[in-house]
């Protein structure tokens, strides 16, 4: 039997953090399906388009993720890949509450599907996309929280913002 698990998120934009959940996930499974969530409620600075390409080059080197756009529930995508188990990754303990509710809600939808929850690497706790985007749009360096296609991803849209005089943005500290 393949093993099979789903790590959902927005990805907006992906982060050395998210990289390395996807990393130790796929070292546990024989696949891994990085969804990038296409009808979030929260504003997003990427496209859907943008954040599947983002993800798909931030993690080509691993040959057992493909990374797909996804709406819905988590759930029934999980269902649909044949997944055994969504992978989240925890960051503080505020995380663990969040997740342990949607976990509980998961199971009661989909009692066959495990949650799989890592923890993150110290290096990375402080990393959220929130933070990056705001460090990166206020002209800070993020070469070390993102690869370097999303740097300048993130360069990019900063100099659109300036172009047309928008306000940066302030972020939630949540993503």
């Amino acid at each position: 039997m393949t093993r099979i698990a789903v790590y959902p998120g927005t990805f907006d934009p992906i982060h050395f953090g998210h990289v390395d959940i996807a990393a130790r996930a796929a070292d546990i499974f024989d696949e891994l399906v990085v969804a990038v969530y296409d009808r979030p409620v929260k504003s997003l600075m990427f496209t859907i388009k943008e954040r599947v390409t983002l993800a798909r080059q931030a993690l080509a080197g691993s040959p057992n993720v493909r990374v797909i756009p996804y709406g819905g529930l988590t759930v029934e995508l999980a269902r649909r890949v044949e997944a055994q188990a969504i992978v989240r990754g925890l960051r503080v303990v505020s995380d663990f509450e969040l997740e342990y509710q949607m976990a509980l809600t998961n199971r009661q939808l989909a009692p066959e599907v495990e949650c799989v929850c890592l923890m993150t690497r110290q290096a990375h706790a402080f990393l959220s996309s929130s933070i990056v985007k705001e460090i990166a749009l206020l002209g800070g360096d993020v070469s070390g929280m993102v690869s370097p296609h999303v740097a300048a991803a993130l360069e990019a849209k900063r100099r659109e913002r300036e172009k047309t005089h928008e306000p940066v943005p302030l972020f939630s500290l949540r993503d």
